[in-house]
């Protein structure tokens, strides 16, 4: 593949809900190219985006897969993301290394939530786009209501420049609003001729071209003046009115076509080729870490070299591979790289340009473009390449943060230590998985974006790693204490023919006041009734017994142990007899002073529509919620703030979802223990009586 620079070169995510089309699209656009001689299915597991095994068993995109393709002299990087939301972070870091955004959208289903997720994503990343209307094809298709859906939803920004042409219920072209030309599909590659519009395609053609031009009159005082003096503006005039509104996000095209015929993709690639910015037209800095000052990149070549790594690729068959973009300068395949966030230099010996699995060696890529490098041992994604005489460090993109959660264990015993290598490679590959080991519940948890995350990540583990796991509902770590004061005698005695064991302590529980710490001790021993030799050996005694408390096994907290009297012998006293004394006293203490659970109380928020208000307050009241405020937030939301226990929060990914369409979003962060209501502590110590914790 030839070197491309930056002006002709465009960087597009295809955004979209799941399952509506993006990846069919695609491969459409590989196909009329000529990038492959036959167009793979999504049901046939042989597109090129979904080459991973997974994805091609579930019919879905999983990862973001990079599909170059060449349009007349222009490179179009197209980023095919996964549209189900629990792989959102892929999603991130697409568009974190995008300079616009096709968002697909199915002329079948119409507007969904993952539509307008994908345009709070390009409007949080201030990215130009165009809506593709797919499905043409399809008997019952309205392209019509869809561009009415997005009028009412985003008001004048969306500009129709199609309309369909259809025939005895087929797609056979569509008018070119822009020109006002009609264009008849020629072939099975979706090219076409120039054709005549047909009468009942030319009143909401007329309609969408006289929109369309007031929309450009309002770019420039000039053309705005030309416009009421009735004019007609040039083709220049136009299109470069366009281009300077879609670049600014001021207009989002709306096209037409078919993914599964392929037709709509020439009209599409020079839409993109024609409108969308080269990245130059956008703007990055970095840090210079020598010199403390602000680097304006820019994707100007002619600076030194450096990139981003904005995706890692860890796959056991294909190796690992760093995605980068260049920020500036040339990178060529023989360079010394440094690696600022590692500090760590490497020389390369291959660049490589990704089509999904396939991996094509280049020379060089200049700033701008998106290529890949193979086996880096100490880089990451969000990691900055640069020269060791200028280091340059960029910003981490933001990823998602993971509230959902499982534990798991080994199936087969021995196998813990290939499990936990596994699963960090893959999550070199998804950094919006997170492991956390609980050495408190004695349990590892796998935090990811949802359930469906999650079950794919254990399914990579089998087919990928050839480990199996078994998952199960987390513990969740609760606490105990005391309410009340005892004063209580630990006694241990042991005799088994020459020394024995002699330890006998009196001591005093009570509640410390302090739930953060889970024990204070102190000893006021009158007249040498246990030396003070001994003294540690107690403190031993109560250290491990507030690991695992008596009611139900959870860690103690926010008590005080007093060591008041006691009694030793001269020859069977030790210290192992004084700890097991000073045990046998906090266990009968702990279970006379009144013990209770307490249970963790995180504070909740949760984002989602008006229209769903009702919903989510009623269910979380059902979940032994208490809301303390609600806010109104941009775009018709409300963000409701509540206090929740832990427990409540298990499926709540699923639940919220299912409640709101997949509109609602969530986070909580831990805030406080609580005492649990008496039913919630029976069902769990029941729970744990007889178990091995």
């Amino acid at each position: 593949m030839q070197t491309y620079k930056y002006e002709k070169i465009r960087n597009v995510a295809v955004l979209g809900h799941g399952g509506c089309g993006k990846t069919t699209l695609v491969e459409a656009m590989a196909y009329t190219t000529g990038v492959t001689k036959r167009m793979g299915r999504v049901e046939d597991g042989t597109t090129i985006s979904d080459y991973d095994k997974e994805e091609q068993k579930r019919q879905f995109s999983i990862s973001t897969s990079v599909v170059p393709i060449l349009w007349e002299e222009t490179k179009i990087n197209f980023l095919d993301t996964p549209g189900y939301f629990d792989f959102v972070g892929e999603v991130e870091e697409a568009v974190s290394a995008a300079d616009a955004a096709v968002i697909v959208v199915s002329a079948k289903a119409g507007v969904e939530v993952g539509t307008v997720k994908a345009w709070e994503m390009c409007e949080r990343y201030h990215l130009p786009r165009i809506f593709f209307v797919t499905d043409m094809d399809v008997d019952n298709a309205s392209f019509r209501e869809v561009v009415e859906d997005l009028r009412e939803r985003y008001g004048n920004r969306i500009a129709p420049f199609h309309t369909p042409i259809r025939e005895n219920e087929s797609f056979v072209g569509f008018v070119n609003v822009v020109k006002m030309a009609g264009r008849r599909f020629s072939n099975n590659l979706g090219e076409y001729v120039d054709g005549e519009i047909p009468d009942y395609c030319m009143d909401y053609s007329e309609k969408y071209r006289a929109e369309l031009m007031e929309s450009i009159a309002e770019t420039s005082e000039e053309l705005m003046e030309k416009f009421f003096e009735g004019e007609e503006f040039t083709m220049v005039e136009i299109e470069n009115a366009i281009r300077q509104s879609v670049g600014s996000a001021d207009m989002v095209p709306v096209l037409c076509g078919s993914g599964i015929q392929a037709r709509g993709a020439f009209a599409l690639l020079q839409a993109i080729d024609k409108y969308f910015p080269s990245p130059n037209k956008g703007v990055i800095t970095g840090m210079n870490q020598k010199t403390g000052v602000t680097f304006f990149a820019d994707y100007d070549a002619n600076k030194e070299f450096s990139a981003r790594v904005w995706k890692t690729i860890a796959d056991p068959f294909m190796g690992k591979f760093s995605l980068i973009k260049i920020c500036s300068g040339v990178l060529r395949s023989d360079s010394v790289i440094f690696n600022a966030t590692s500090d760590t230099e490497e020389r390369l010996s291959r660049l490589y340009v990704l089509r999904g699995r396939e991996q094509i060696e280049v020379k060089e890529l200049y700033a701008g473009d998106i290529g890949a490098i193979g086996k880096l041992s100490d880089t990451q994604t969000g990691d900055t390449l640069s020269t060791k005489a200028v280091p340059i460090l960029y910003d981490r993109p933001k990823l998602s943060t993971p509230y959902t959660y499982l534990r798991y264990e080994a199936k087969t015993k021995g196998d813990e230590d290939k499990i936990s290598q596994s699963i960090a490679k893959l999550m070199e590959e998804d950094k919006t998985l997170r492991l956390v080991n609980d050495k408190e519940n004695r349990q590892t948890l796998l935090y990811g974006i949802g359930e469906q995350h999650l079950e794919i990540t254990f399914s990579k583990l089998t087919s990928r790693y050839k480990v199996d796991v078994e998952t199960s509902k987390p513990r969740v770590p609760y606490r105990e204490t005391i309410r009340k004061k005892v004063q209580v005698q630990g006694r241990h005695k042991k005799q088994s023919g020459g020394a024995g064991q002699f330890g006998d302590v009196t001591m005093v529980f009570e509640p410390s006041g302090d739930l953060d710490t889970p024990y204070v001790f102190e000893e006021k021993i009158f007249g040498g009734a246990v030396p003070k030799n001994f003294f540690p050996a107690v403190e031993k005694g109560i250290q491990e017994s507030v690991l695992q408390g008596p009611l139900a096994g959870y860690p103690v907290v926010g008590i005080k142990a007093t060591l008041v009297d006691g009694s030793y012998h001269p020859v069977d006293s030790n210290e192992m007899a004084f700890k097991l004394a000073s045990i046998k006293a906090f266990k009968n203490g702990v279970m006379d002073a009144t013990p209770i659970l307490l249970e963790p109380i995180v504070s909740l928020k949760v984002l989602v529509p008006e229209r769903y208000m009702g919903d989510i307050l009623g269910d979380l009241s059902k979940r032994r919620g208490r809301v303390l405020g609600m806010n109104p937030v941009a775009g018709g939301k409300q963000e409701i703030l509540a206090d929740i226990p832990l427990s409540e929060l298990y499926g709540y990914s699923t639940d919220l979802r299912s409640m709101t369409g997949g509109m609602g979003e969530y986070s909580y962060e831990f805030a406080r223990y609580e005492p649990a209501p008496a039913d919630v502590q029976a069902k769990v110590i029941e729970e744990n009586a007889g178990k091995e914790n």
